[in-house]
């Protein structure tokens, strides 16, 4: 399979970076790197690497000086694991914790996809359930319309189109010629919209007995209905990301349909007009903001 090396991006959730750390050392096929991206957290985290790093020889700290965001982190991430000559790199968040097979049956998963889809899968991700073994809600990848075509062959994989970055293996060839996730994202929709870049040529896969455990607090998805004071600087980044993409990759009947949707869930959810105001801000942001990929060493 060649060398992994697994990324964690962590901003200010030292205990749940503990336990995501501990998952990924335990893993039964272990990783050959870690590299843990800390976006410049204000609480005990640096400390807690620089131990982890000089007791564990496999473990490398990618400081950051600013918070980049997920979007930013996974980009360093995934370029430090591209320039250590990894193979693939395994991705995830500070509240992820992998069980013990997850990477063994994510490697197994797309070695069986590549012998019959041809070497273009791009992508493997894991099954992501919520702590209490229920499917999490904002985690579920979004399958082709011929999802079964690997199950009818033997495999424990369905393909997919794009996914979360909880858990998802992903090759040195793709960020060779697909580039890194789009840092000016910050967070929200960049991992939504990198594996779409992705899969133009060839859909993902999602292997089933790949699993992870997402320690998100509460198990729901995402809708616009749900604004509010303090979430809706998390909902600004997601309206002007997937506006701009919606617009500048999919045409802009597909961004007005995005426009109206979102419209009309803080309509149906009641959110206060002050609120709503923000967002059509953002929407309308979305028009001039057009990110470009950049490649390691760019």
């Amino acid at each position: 399979m060649g060398k992994v090396a697994a990324v964690i991006v962590t901003f200010n959730r030292l205990e749940k970076l503990k336990s995501v750390v501990s998952s990924v050392l335990a893993q039964e096929r272990r990783p050959d790197t870690v590299i843990i991206v800390d976006n410049a957290s204000t609480d005990d985290t640096a400390a807690y690497l620089a131990e982890l790093a000089a007791s564990e020889p496999v473990v490398q700290v990618l400081a950051l000086p600013t918070n980049t965001g997920g979007a930013g982190g996974f980009a360093a991430g995934m370029e430090r694991g591209y320039q250590w000559g990894a193979d693939f790199v395994w991705i995830m968040d500070d509240d992820g914790y992998p069980e013990p097979e997850a990477l063994g049956t994510l490697e197994r998963g797309f070695d069986e996809a590549v012998a019959e889809l041809g070497p273009d899968v791009p992508f493997a991700c894991s099954v992501v359930k919520f702590i209490d073994g229920t499917i999490c809600e904002m985690n579920n990848p979004v399958t082709t319309w011929d999802w079964g075509r690997l199950l009818v062959k033997g495999q424990k994989s369905v393909m997919v189109s794009s996914c979360s970055f909880v858990s998802v293996l992903i090759p040195r060839w793709v960020i060779q010629l697909y580039g890194l996730p789009y840092e000016d994202y910050f967070i929200w929709y960049d991992d939504a919209e990198y594996t779409q870049r992705i899969t133009r040529v060839c859909p993902g896969v999602q292997v089933l007995d790949s699993q992870v455990l997402h320690d998100m607090g509460v198990n729901q998805g995402v809708n616009y209905g749900m604004v509010n004071d303090a979430n809706l600087w998390k909902f600004k980044y997601g309206a002007r990301n997937e506006g701009s993409y919606r617009l500048h990759h999919r045409g802009f009947a597909q961004y007005l349909i995005f426009c109206a949707t979102v419209s009309l869930q803080m309509a149906q959810g009641s959110v206060p007009l002050k609120v709503r105001l923000q967002i059509w801000r953002r929407l309308l942001a979305a028009i001039a903001f057009n990110p470009k990929a950049r490649f390691p060493g760019a």
